[in-house]
């Protein structure tokens, strides 16, 4: 039988579930094996409790951390992090006693994934404990504080008198430790970053314990208040110089930002653990050619406003259709139901009726537009629009920013199809595997701006320029977050890129820039938008444009598959052979189309 036949009856097998009005979900369809989702469910759910119990939090609350990867905790016990390299090898043995070849597509990618991230959680708490032995030195009473959190945890009572006295004296430490912080030449960044962390860790801890036995144990109310009060004030003290310290090495450029640049080793590292075959350097190659689409298709639009090259000019033109104050969520609505009504006419996915009744609307405040000055979405949409508390220009940049025509590549990237149905069904299908990555979070909600270019969602040249300087700014996103990761631009040279290259307001290319480097965004969190897109765009090229699969048919099923690298997700839909040690190799930009048809490549 032919290949593209046996394809093509594989396709029809998976998505028999599919009918003219949708999916209808089966016990099968949502568990395609027991092993796997069995696993996976017991996993998250001792992790979670592992986290909560360890990790330092008050007698009401809960621990905080997430499955796979960095926790944000490298503060946390030794103790903590001894328990979670048991949790992740006592998992790793029991996937090696899973018969592989015994398991469904979707089961193999599973185990594949899972995995991936039980390996990698064990490597990252290992290399965790192994800075902390770097910075240790800078906090001699850590032992005590842990000791005392741990106690708190099963209630055992406290020498009072003597722990007023460690307080007492560790404060004392930390103020010759301040002295010779001061002096000291050999700390990296690296560790500088992480000590200022431990020392909000221990803060943290050392509050919760007081929380937990002052007012209740008399002894424990005479004996340690004071005491305690010099030390948190003390560690207060100690973070904020660690912090301070952290500055002078990785000294700023005038833009201020002080980011943490992960260096091309990390960037590879995470590609490859992304599922992404391609160099840091092929990627700013493809991002530049790709830019010179965008250029050309920007041209053209110019000339027919009656611009002419001046593109810039053009722009500028858009930028100043901003709706008055007041109008902006009224406008954001009539975008919606443009979108969705785009999206039934050409019956391109299933909107299940209570998504698109229970979407919402926020606005931002002025302060977290100094980090946002775009929309934000999921549940809700966050709108990013003027306040009568900001002044005079910030209101003007953040109109023109948000203007009728950007918003019209934003709206839907936000809401549906976007971030909002992304939400709403990762929450209902196969919830028990969900491998957070940007590329299929931020990539799906790109891929749409590129799939509905294709259609012609755009009305008018004006709507084009609006669609393509959100192109141009995922292409620079790719161009400046890793030269800036890779050590190779400042802040500043970031900034002045997205203003000259794209044509961006000032005031919104700092707060792009923030966003990305202060964020708690990882290294490739911004490259992951268009880069995802690209992978989906390849994927229905392949199967879609192939006619495989109607365009319904396709985006269903991604829904319904939960989040997963692009290229685990075409595994499964063409039924790639799969091994237990599977590595990266679908080079997805090579099925592109090249510039100047469709939307690029």
């Amino acid at each position: 039988m032919p290949k593209h036949v046996l394809l093509q009856a594989s396709c029809c097998i998976l998505f028999a579930f599919i009918t003219a009005k949708g999916f209808t979900q089966s016990k099968d369809e949502y568990a395609p094996c027991q092993e796997m989702p069995n696993l996976m469910q017991n996993y998250n759910a001792d992790y979670a409790a592992l986290q909560r119990f360890y990790t330092a939090t008050s007698g009401n609350g809960f621990g905080g951390g997430f499955r796979g990867g960095r926790s944000g905790n490298l503060a946390a016990s030794p103790e903590r992090s001894n328990r979670l390299q048991s949790l992740y090898k006592e998992y790793l043995g029991k996937l090696q006693a899973i018969n592989f070849k015994n398991l469904t597509q979707e089961c193999k990618v599973d185990y594949i994934l899972f995995k991936r991230d039980l390996n990698q959680s064990l490597e990252l708490t290992l290399n965790e404990a192994k800075e902390y032995d770097k910075i240790k030195q800078w906090f001699p009473f850590a032992d005590k504080i842990y000791d005392w959190e741990k106690k708190r945890r099963r209630g055992i009572q406290l020498d009072a008198e003597q722990v007023g006295k460690d307080l007492f004296d560790m404060t004392e430490q930390i103020k010759t430790l301040q002295a010779k912080l001061r002096d000291e030449k050999g700390l990296s960044p690296e560790s500088v970053w992480e000590a200022g962390a431990v020392a909000d860790y221990l803060k943290t801890a050392l509050t919760y314990v007081y929380e937990f036995y002052n007012g209740y144990d008399p002894m424990f109310s005479w004996w340690v208040p004071k005491s305690y009060q010099g030390l948190s004030e003390a560690l207060t003290a100690y973070s904020t110089q660690l912090k301070a310290k952290n500055n002078n090495i990785t000294a700023p450029d005038k833009s201020g930002i002080v980011g943490k640049p992960a260096g091309r080793e990390e960037l590879i590292r995470q590609l490859q653990y992304e599922m992404i075959p391609y160099t840091p350097e092929d990627l700013i190659d493809i991002a530049n050619k790709e830019f010179a689409w965008c250029d050309a298709e920007m041209l053209k639009a110019s000339k027919e406003m009656g611009f002419g090259d001046n593109w810039k000019a053009a722009l500028e033109k858009v930028k100043n259709t901003y709706v008055p104050a007041g109008k902006q969520p009224e406008m954001i609505l009539d975008l919606f139901n443009q979108s969705v009504d785009f999206l039934k006419k050409h019956d391109l996915i299933t909107i299940p009726p209570l998504a698109e009744e229970v979407w919402g609307m926020r606005m931002m405040s002025p302060e977290q537009q100094l980090t946002s000055p775009f929309f934000l979405g999921g549940n809700d949409i966050i709108i990013s629009y003027p306040t009568n508390a900001m002044d005079e220009d910030d209101r003007l940049m953040s109109m023109r920013g948000n203007n009728p025509h950007f918003s019209r590549a934003t709206v839907h990237h936000e809401l549906i199809a976007g971030h909002n149905l992304q939400q709403f069904m990762n929450s209902r299908y196969r919830t028990y595997r969900n491998y957070s990555t940007p590329f299929w979070t931020e990539g799906w909600s790109l891929y749409w701006e590129l799939l509905l270019w294709d259609m012609n969602f755009p009305r008018g040249p004006e709507d084009r320029i609006g669609m393509l300087f959100w192109h141009m700014h995922r292409c620079a996103r790719i161009i400046f977050s890793l030269n800036y990761h890779m050590g190779k631009w400042t802040p500043q040279q970031c900034i002045d890129f997205l203003v000259d290259r794209v044509g961006h307001e000032r005031a919104n290319a700092e707060g792009e820039v923030r966003r990305s480097f202060t964020g708690n965004y990882p290294p490739l969190y911004q490259l992951a938008y268009l880069t995802g897109g690209r992978q989906f765009y390849a994927l229905h090229k392949e199967l879609v444009e192939s006619k495989k699969m109607t365009n319904r048919q396709f985006h269903d099923a991604i829904m319904h598959l939960n989040a997963m690298p692009v290229e685990m997700v075409r595994a499964i839909l063409t039924n790639q052979p799969l091994t237990p040690d599977f590595k990266t190799g679908w080079k997805f930009y090579s099925q592109q189309e090249l510039p100047g048809k469709k939307s690029g490549f």
